[in-house]
């Protein structure tokens, strides 16, 4: 995924005004913005970096849902048991919680170095062309296919991106860090490699129409609460609108038979992939910030049993799974 030598011409335009052009020539399409907050980043490398060899290709599944609902805790095990499956897999923390690192059992000293790339402000106008400034022109169609092998970490088998999210402007952002990210965004999916685990915030503000239409699933988490459902609603809004066509449901943080009837009352019986139960195992490694699917195990079965059904539906010949 993180080095491709193939010579593939993707020109699209979405409504972000994304290019997911992978080859290497730069056109001119410029966008000004207005003055960017101050800041600065450093760029960190990483002896841990991602084996970045193509091998074949993948699901991209991203997860999002409610804040607390339990949607790290399922990304961080999905990833977990389609590694423990044999695919290689990328994990992208694009939630303003970043939690998804300590999640999947990275070393604090690993992960304490690394900052997001949406906050990369250096970066993102070195790349774009943006000199600072109201009115400043910069690049849309950034280069990025060198990025994730500069800023990958690998641990236990499992390579790591931390996405970060915008400080301000969400989903209608039209500043350097918001370009880079969203062709960054493109270019992980659109390239057909590894399998990719998106863990992100409900707003899909890192998804631009174009990037949408390579996801091949979006699965909202739920809890048994209202509150819960309409943000999964909300969200199942946003998807459509972008053009999601795979919008599936896990219930998550389920006690009971009437937790799962509350959510089964809420859902569609053909979107839900299946619940994972309440667990003091999840909660002790969230209060611990250690990974669940050491001591989870039952969480861990559950897991398997969604991923099982997960793939059924988006089974494709060449496809990872």
């Amino acid at each position: 995924m993180c080095e491709s030598h193939d010579h593939k011409h993707d020109h699209a335009h979405d409504h972000d005004h994304q290019h997911d052009n992978d080859h290497g020539h730069d056109h001119d399409h410029t966008h000004e913005h207005g003055d960017q907050p101050s800041g600065h980043q450093h760029h960190h490398h990483h002896d841990h970096l991602c084996a970045c060899k193509p091998a074949s290709k993948g699901l991209k599944i991203a997860i999002t849902g409610k804040g607390g609902v339990g949607k790290t805790t399922l990304a961080s095990m999905l990833t977990r048991v389609f590694a423990g499956d044999g695919s290689r897999v990328l994990a992208i923390d694009a939630d303003p919680d970043a939690n998804l690192a300590a999640s999947l059992g990275i070393p604090v000293e690993l992960s304490m170095g690394l900052l997001p790339i949406a906050r990369m402000k250096e970066l993102a106008e070195e790349r774009t062309g943006a000199t600072g400034g109201y009115g400043t022109l910069f690049k849309l169609n950034p280069t990025v296919r060198d990025l994730p092998e500069k800023f990958c970490l690998t641990h236990d088998g499992v390579r790591f991106l931390w996405m970060g999210t915008f400080e301000s402007g969400g989903s209608g952002c039209a500043c350097p860090e918001s370009t880079l990210v969203k062709r960054l965004m493109g270019h992980l999916l659109l390239e057909q490699d590894d399998v990719v685990i998106l863990d992100m915030e409900a707003g899909l503000e890192h998804l631009g129409r174009r990037t949408a239409e390579s996801v091949d699933a979006l699965i909202v988490v739920v809890e048994p609460g209202q509150r819960s459902i309409q943000t999964a609603y909300q969200i199942m809004k946003l998807a459509d609108d972008i053009g999601i066509k795979q919008v599936l449901v896990v219930g998550s943080k389920v006690r009971d038979a009437s937790d799962r009837l509350l959510i089964e009352n809420a859902i569609p019986e053909e979107q839900l992939l299946g619940y994972i139960s309440y667990s003091e195992q999840i909660k002790r490694a969230d209060q611990e910030n250690t990974a669940p699917d050491k001591t989870a195990l039952q969480a861990m079965a559950e897991v398997r049993s969604i991923k099982s059904r997960l793939t059924a539906r988006l089974i494709l010949p060449g496809r990872v799974h």
